[in-house]
């Protein structure tokens, strides 16, 4: 995997577009400059888990005897049905239940950027290589940093995107996912039995 390639992966994973309107929906009773503030705060408390995931990933598996394909396949089965929700009804509903007031971590951070497929993914780009834990470092590094410029001028970009446009890039990233999903179900059988 190049380093290119794990950016585009963990931006689709993180999926920013399919967020904004989650983050507008759960921000919109907070004054705009608060609004700025709690996902700067939520972007870095995502990047941290996703790094501590990278770099401590194999040895919290080891500790609980999960394989790394195991590890793919579940990561997989998630990232399927998240991105079949992305396709088919938008992921708007998801959260719809979520208490009012300020978030914190849940569900902004945990799971809107750093959710199960993108600690799956971390971990597995770590474990197949880590030699190369700085390629890994920096793809994760960049492509947070995308999500979380599109994030954080969300509400400019939601002026000139119509929810319509949201929706569409959506449901393309949900496309893309799902064959990402497939992917990493297929390589983690594959690890499963030896293949």
């Amino acid at each position: 995997m190049t380093i290119a390639s794990a950016i585009f992966l963990l931006f689709l994973i993180m999926d920013p577009f399919a967020n904004v309107p989650i983050f507008l929906g759960l921000l919109k009773n907070l004054p705009a400059t608060r609004r700025r503030a709690i996902i700067i705060r939520e972007l870095l408390i995502a990047f941290l888990i996703l790094l501590i995931f990278m770099f401590s990933g194999k040895y919290i598996l080891q500790l609980l005897q999960i394989s790394e394909s195991s590890l793919g396949v579940a990561g997989g089965v998630v990232l399927f049905l998240i991105s079949l929700k992305m396709i088919f009804s938008g992921s708007e509903d998801i959260f719809a239940n979520t208490p009012e007031g300020e978030p914190l971590v849940v569900p902004l951070a945990v799971p809107l950027i750093a959710g199960p497929s993108a600690i799956a993914a971390v971990i597995l780009i770590m474990a197949n290589d880590p030699s190369r834990w700085m390629d890994w470092s920096v793809a994760l590094l960049v492509a947070w940093s995308l999500v979380g410029i599109i994030l954080i001028f969300s509400e400019k970009f939601s002026q000139h995107i119509s929810h319509k446009a949201f929706a569409a890039i959506e449901r393309l990233m949900g496309i893309l996912l799902t064959i990402i999903a497939v992917d990493m179900i297929l390589d983690g059988i594959k690890k499963a039995f030896g293949l």
